[in-house]
């Protein structure tokens, strides 16, 4: 019996400014909500394999042991990626994802790669990617395959 641990990644917890406004977002975007009981206090949506999680960010800060202030303006080193099987579905969410309220961070538009992806921001400026990636499939079950 190994005491190595198995590695997985369940869930992806932003910090947010504003509960209400950002599961509002989240909800408007088609994620399902769970565990409607928390309120305001936390939220977690289905994603498909992972779990979103928001929670306040002076919280979640001091949750971490980390200062909540400075807050960054600049990039944060981190993208959420919405993989799609296809550039005109790209071009949907990404125009979904607008109307919806998220800020453009970069058109759609062909990669270094073979893919085409864009990019934009949720209200507190977490980068989102919306990615058509050569070899990702993405199921009816909404999880990614990728190749070997």
């Amino acid at each position: 019996m190994s005491n190595t641990p198995t590695a997985r990644f369940t869930v992806l917890t932003l910090g947010v400014s504003d509960m209400r406004a950002s599961i509002g977002f989240y909800e408007s975007l088609g994620f399902t909500r769970k565990m409607r009981a928390t309120g305001e206090e936390v939220a977690f949506f289905e994603t498909g394999g992972t779990v979103l999680g928001l929670f306040p960010w002076h919280l979640l800060a001091a949750d971490a042991g980390l200062p909540d202030q400075p807050r960054p303006s600049a990039f944060r080193g981190v993208a959420i990626a919405w993989n799609c099987n296809d550039d005109a579905e790209v071009d949907r969410v990404m125009a979904f994802a607008l109307s919806k309220g998220a800020r453009l961070l970069k058109p759609a538009q062909p990669t270094s790669y073979g893919g085409y992806c864009g990019y934009f921001g949720d209200p507190d400026g977490h980068a989102w990617e919306v990615v058509r990636a050569p070899g990702f499939e993405v199921r009816d079950d909404r999880r990614v395959s990728i190749p070997d």
